[in-house]
């Protein structure tokens, strides 16, 4: 049975917080969203808006009531010293076959330094710890080799190639890269 919140909790590990994304993200949001490499990768619209970045951080009590999404911004640095870095999501849920999506972009600066790893597995780890997710998976755009390389190493495994998966805004369809992490093969954090 999963367990679903009725809040998004923060969760902490050594300098990496995931915490219930808030207002004062909007600008950090909006600004990240700008990196052309964001909305090649992902959902998010080329165009991305300031109103875009509102309506994510104002749907959030929406979607902890719909169990549609949990949503979580990812920081980094301790104290007040603690920078934006990105967002990371369970979404896709099926409560009923104990399963989710993961899905997360990064900040450019906060790229290549390990936080999304950490953050991958800070967020699978309560999936299943604490949810009771038995799958979490993951699509990634086939050419997207970055994104496979962090989640490879957050544990996630590498099942295939979902051919013509994701329908692009130019109508393009693409090729994803399913991974997976299962909750019996799970190591947690050190």
């Amino acid at each position: 049975m999963i367990w679903w919140p009725s809040e998004i909790p923060t969760l902490q590990h050594g300098r990496y917080t995931l915490r219930p994304p808030a207002e004062n993200d909007v600008t950090a949001i909006f600004n990240a969203c700008q990196d052309p490499l964001i909305p090649r990768f992902t959902t998010v619209p080329a165009n991305y808006t300031m109103a875009h970045a509102l309506d994510y951080v104002q749907r959030v009590p929406a979607s902890i009531e719909l169990k549609r999404e949990l949503p979580f911004v990812i920081e980094f640095g301790v104290g007040d010293e603690k920078e934006f870095a990105g967002v990371i999501s369970f979404h896709t849920i099926s409560i009923e076959n104990h399963r989710a999506e993961i899905g997360y972009w990064m900040h450019a600066p906060m790229r290549g330094k390990g936080i999304g790893t950490i953050a991958a597995r800070m967020i699978t780890g309560y999936g299943f710890e604490t949810m009771g997710f038995k799958r979490i998976e993951a699509a990634v755009d086939l050419d997207n080799h970055a994104s496979q390389k962090l989640l490879i190493s957050a544990g996630y495994v590498r099942e295939g190639v979902l051919r013509q998966r994701v329908t692009r805004s130019n109508g393009g369809q693409i090729d994803m890269v399913e991974l997976s992490a299962l909750a019996d093969e799970w190591q947690g954090l050190d």
